[in-house]
């Protein structure tokens, strides 16, 4: 049987699978069982956050012959009728995926608008169009979309997903319910990549998995490729020999937490010489500089939110044990260093994209 890459096996299939979108499915749920279910939506998001899953999931739950209900009583899609499994393998008649950006000329928008009136078949109440990237519609199909979209039939509704909504037309917007997924926390992500990992028998630390959450930026779907790709490498098969996060930074030539941690001790402890150490073992081991800048900001930011917050918890995406790093590192400098520090960061931010020589830049920019 041909591998299918985990982003595929493990894609949500029920909205208790959704993760770090309650508000969205959620809403969607509650719409259906209380018949409130509108015509047209558009999710809205960074990539792989959910969009077109969402979209998927509430076809399903639309469609479904036999709907089935989670533990508080919302309704969800059984995954085993004729129609949720075709609607999962993408060869419903009455479930359309298009994408937005090879079919965005008036006549695509012509031949669906021809399909429309056709009544669902095999008993399904909606003939569902899902439209990936409709920011690349073009005006002229936006137009002659602009009709159909406003007064559709009964049995016809829009599921659109665009990762640039400011693209889409406001006459478009104005015709839709909008979801902005969020960005998913990388506690998370290490949760999810966590349960993932016991499913594949894959022996990995905590560690490994808490920067490959970090890289993905809040995108589910480049966490799970990401750790797919370290799987490849590493393999994680022998519990004696788990992927570490070594072997993450040494494959996506990112900057450990250890190294980010003994830089920020060294500047707050006016160490120079410890700064040196570490950009020259980075750039030797060819890291990516332009992104170490960008994390020792951050990582910065989160001391100077510790000693400034109430609650540092509900405001950084940082694991327990993260938490009570930062916190000891605040504790042992003053905020007007810390703060001076970050400002000077954010002074050069756009500086080190130009520089030729982004060792040098580092290096008199940290010192």
């Amino acid at each position: 049987m041909a591998y299918e890459v985990l982003a595929r096996k493990w894609r949500p299939q029920r909205f208790a699978d959704v993760q770090g979108q309650a508000h969205i499915t959620q809403t969607l749920q509650h719409a259906i069982q209380r018949g409130r279910v509108g015509h047209a939506y558009l999710f809205v998001g960074s990539r792989g956050i959910g969009k077109t899953t969402s979209a998927r999931i509430f076809a399903k739950a639309l469609n479904c012959l036999s709907p089935a209900t989670d533990a508080d009583g919302r309704i969800e899609p059984c995954c085993a009728c004729s129609s949720c499994k075709e609607i999962a393998t993408g060869s419903c008649l009455d479930v359309l995926e298009i994408d937005g950006a090879s079919n965005n000329g008036v006549e695509n928008i012509r031949e669906l608008r021809e399909t429309v009136q056709y009544s669902p078949t095999n008993g399904r109440k909606y003939k569902i169009y899902i439209i990936d990237e409709v920011h690349m519609l073009t005006a002229g199909a936006w137009n002659a979309l602009l009709k159909t979209l406003e007064e559709p039939p009964p049995h016809v509704k829009f599921l659109f997903a665009t990762t640039e909504a400011h693209k889409v037309l406001p006459t478009i917007l104005s015709r839709c319910q909008r979801f902005d997924l969020k960005r998913i926390p990388v506690p998370i992500i290490v949760k999810r990549l966590t349960e993932i990992a016991q499913k594949e028998s894959v022996h990995v630390t905590e560690g490994a998995l808490t920067i490959i959450a970090r890289a993905a930026e809040g995108g589910m779907r480049d966490a799970q490729s990401a750790f797919d790709q370290m799987i490849a490498f590493c393999g994680g098969d022998d519990p004696g020999n788990p992927i570490t996060e070594q072997d993450v930074t040494d494959v996506f030539g990112l900057t450990s937490h250890a190294e980010l941690q003994r830089v920020a001790a060294a500047m707050l402890g006016n160490k120079p010489a410890d700064v040196i150490d570490v950009i020259h073992a980075l750039s030797d081991k060819g890291r990516n500089l332009e992104r170490f800048y960008a994390d020792m900001l951050t990582y910065l930011r989160n001391i100077m939110v510790c000693q400034v917050a109430d609650s540092p918890a509900k405001v950084l995406d940082v694991s327990e044990s993260e938490l009570e790093e930062l916190a000891a590192m605040g504790n042992g400098s003053r905020p007007e260093v810390v703060q001076r520090l970050v400002e000077g960061l954010l002074a050069n931010d756009g500086s080190i994209r130009h520089t030729l020589n982004k060792r040098v830049f580092l290096e008199a920019t940290f010192l």
